[in-house]
Formats: C-alpha cells, structure tokens, sequence
C-alpha cells in the first residue's frame, strides 16, 4: 500500500512556496504521494487566496525527485484538451515521469461551470469527460491526431513533446459511490479514487461500502497489460501509528491500494499549513 498528502489550492496552499515546502517534508518523511485540488471557484471556501494547481504542482516537481505528483482531481470538461494535454505532458517531463492524472466532472458544478456561463448539465459534462479523456491519451502520444466530436475536434494535430511516461500518465477516475457511472468510467481507467455520500471528504469510508464498490469495479475491469489498477481511499488518520494502522488495515484488507491522507473539508484545518506539515512529519501509517 502507498501513502500521499492531499492539499487543496488554496487557504495557505494558493502559495507555491508552501506547496514545495509540504512536498520536500512529505518525500523526506516517506511519503509517496503528493495530490492538489483543481479549483478555481468553490463559494463554500470564497474569500481565501486560491492558487492555479499546475504551478503549484511544479512547485512541488522542482523540489522533489520521487514521489508521485498530480491533481485530485482535475475537472477535464472544464479545460480544452490540448490546453490541458500540454500542462499534464510538461509536468511530466519536469518530474522526469512522476505524474498521475485524476479526472473527474468535479464540482461544486454550479460554481465551476454555471458561475462563468458554461453548461452544467451532468449528463453533457460526461460526455465531454470521456471525450476529453480519449483525446488526452492520443495527444500525450506525440502522434498525428485528427479528430471529430460530439465536443471537440482535432485537425493533423501532434503535440510534442509526448508525455514521459506512455501511453501516458496513469489516469485515475473519481466520483461518488454508490454511484455507478463513474466507477464504470473508472474500471476502463487505471484507478478509482471514489468519494462515499456516507463519509465526504476526510472522513473514512465504510469498510463494507469499500468493498462492494472494488467488487462492482472489478466485475467491469477490462485488464491493461503491465499497469496495475488502484483503489485510492482517504481520509485523517491519527498520528499514532498504532491507531493509523486500526483505520487502514481493514481497508487494505477490503482492496485498497493507496490510501490519501487529507484533512476534514468542514474542519479548521483543510488549508493550514501548520497542521499538515505536523501530520506530514510523523510519516505514513505502517501496515
């Protein structure tokens, strides 16, 4: 099982300097993972400083070599593919093929969307997810890619340079369980990071929701030879490793792969850095 710090962009975290010092902190004390929010209006946290993901992702790239680094999660039809295809395929040459790449429709969707005059219907959102998602994939290429759309369209268009990693950065898909739609979405991928209507964000699922929704993944897996798939869970964990261990275990046990150290979304901590950095210090939990 593997172990990453989520922070959100912004509180103390819109600061690129912040989010390099959590990344050196977390790559010393052993982590293996660094993930950041892509927002860039959610009116429940307006009023703070927001910073933009991909700079404070290279932030995070310039002061670190091995742990892994990407959005959690990025909201795809909010972008146009080549702007977005660009900016993932740069941070992976920069981190030298470090990247993983979680999508989603993300949300709130009436102030991600609907707030700057985009459509905000699911349903048309979806397909532009998994339009969106396709085309990723062959620009990370580096090939000639033509294209036309329900959403978007491509002309003899080669973006270089190709992403290091191929057939790109493994992509991880989030939503909400007991949703079916997008742990289907998920299961085409090479993760799901799921969120539970019965724990949000920092909260810690249910062990027996965790292992139907792995069960209804894997039913719908198609394999991918020599990429493994993952189950991302979070959640705040003690820092007593013992403790840690109590929450985990049985979750490990139910499939999870990694799990996501983050802090409560309601709680007076989420965008604080002295409080994260004191979690980061005492290091990953120990299965």
């Amino acid at each position: 099982m593997r172990f990453s710090i989520n922070i959100p962009n912004f509180g103390d975290f819109a600061d690129p300097r912040n989010v390099a010092t959590v990344a050196a902190a977390a790559e010393q004390a052993g982590w293996d993972g660094l993930f950041v929010w892509d927002h860039v209006l959610h009116r429940r946290h307006q009023g703070r400083p927001f910073g933009d993901p991909w700079m404070l992702l290279t932030a995070a790239a310039l002061a670190t070599s091995r742990i892994r680094l990407g959005p959690l999660l990025t909201p795809v039809p909010r972008y146009r593919p080549e702007q977005l295809a660009r900016q993932v395929a740069t941070l992976d040459g920069l981190s030298g093929g470090r990247v993983i790449f979680a999508a989603g429709l993300g949300g709130p969707i009436e102030d991600e969307y609907r707030s700057f005059g985009d459509a905000a219907e699911p349903p048309v959102l979806a397909e532009r997810l998994d339009e969106g998602l396709e085309l990723l994939r062959r620009f990370w290429s580096g090939e000639s890619v033509d294209h036309r759309g329900g959403h978007y369209e491509a002309r003899d268009v080669t973006l270089l340079p190709a992403s290091v990693q191929q057939p790109g950065p493994p992509v991880w898909i989030g939503g909400f369980w007991p949703r079916r739609s997008p742990m289907r979405r998920a299961a085409r991928w090479d993760g799901a990071v799921p969120l539970f209507e019965t724990a949000r964000h920092g909260q810690v699922p249910d062990v027996a929701e965790v292992r139907d929704l792995v069960d209804f993944v894997r039913k719908h897996r198609t394999a991918e030879a020599g990429r493994p798939f993952e189950f991302v869970l979070g959640g705040a964990t003690p820092l007593d490793a013992a403790r840690a261990k109590d929450v985990i275990g049985p979750l490990h046990d139910a499939g999870a792969t990694w799990w996501d150290e983050r802090q409560l979304q309601l709680g007076p901590d989420l965008d604080r850095l002295p409080p994260v950095l004191r979690r980061i210090e005492a290091g990953p939990p120990v299965i």
